[in-house]
């Protein structure tokens, strides 16, 4: 019986070390982020987009290394493991498990910009002063319809924007007399969607008569969307 409380014993405290250790990175806030950026020396930073997004605007002096590209793990080996490493991502989801990979990787310290280039940008509005893509008086225009009109602002990179295009496709031809679907890219937008104040992607939006309806800033599912028409 002893015996058999010490390995119950030994086994909590493997479980309790493991669970402690699952995420042993940083994650901060624009600010905390900022004010490191600005206390480091010799700082690593690193943006782990795709390049496109990339040159669409990125924190200053950034080293542009996707996490999406085959030379990932040949360009962080490239890096310094014994100083801090910063990075981000859009929105957040790629920088984590690009920090969650460098501490594996034997990185000392890793910190990870939460809410990403987005939060950022609505923090930091003169990092963005370029506007690029669709113009709030364009996006205006899309809503002014006497259909429903459905906005859809995705990326090409967001797993459930990619499974939300299908049925988002056929319903625009089936339900063409009565709603409009209207799919903005937000990497090609930046400037309309930060200057909507939206963070993570996807972001469902549903129009009548130019009144906002329904707005869902995550997956949506086929049936919900159809209910809310």
């Amino acid at each position: 019986m002893k015996n058999v409380k010490s390995i119950i014993a030994t086994l909590i405290i493997i479980l309790s070390i493991s669970c402690s250790n699952s995420q042993n990175f940083k994650s901060v806030d624009v600010a905390t982020f900022k004010s490191t950026l600005e206390k480091t020396n010799d700082v690593q930073l690193i943006d782990v987009r795709t390049e496109d997004e990339f040159n669409g605007g990125h924190i200053k002096n950034a080293k542009n290394i996707s996490i999406a590209s085959e030379n990932w793990n040949s360009s962080i080996g490239n890096l310094d493991k014994t100083k801090p490493v910063l990075v981000y991502c859009l929105s957040g989801g790629r920088s984590k498990k690009a920090a969650t990979e460098l501490k594996e990787l034997g990185f000392k310290e890793v910190i990870e910009l939460d809410g990403g280039y987005l939060a950022w940008s609505k923090a930091n509005p003169q990092s963005n002063a370029v506007w690029t893509g669709m113009t709030k008086e364009e996006y205006t225009k899309l809503l002014a319809s006497d259909k429903i009109v459905v906005i859809d602002f995705y990326a090409k990179w967001c797993a459930p924007c990619k499974k939300m295009a299908p049925y988002l496709e056929k319903m625009n031809t089936e339900l063409a007399s009565t709603v409009t679907i209207h799919r903005i890219d937000a990497d090609k937008n930046k400037s309309l969607f930060n200057a909507l104040g939206y963070q993570g992607l996807p972001v469902i939006l549903v129009y009548k008569n130019g009144k906002e309806t329904f707005k869902k800033n995550e997956f949506v599912s086929e049936e919900e969307l159809r209910k809310v028409l």
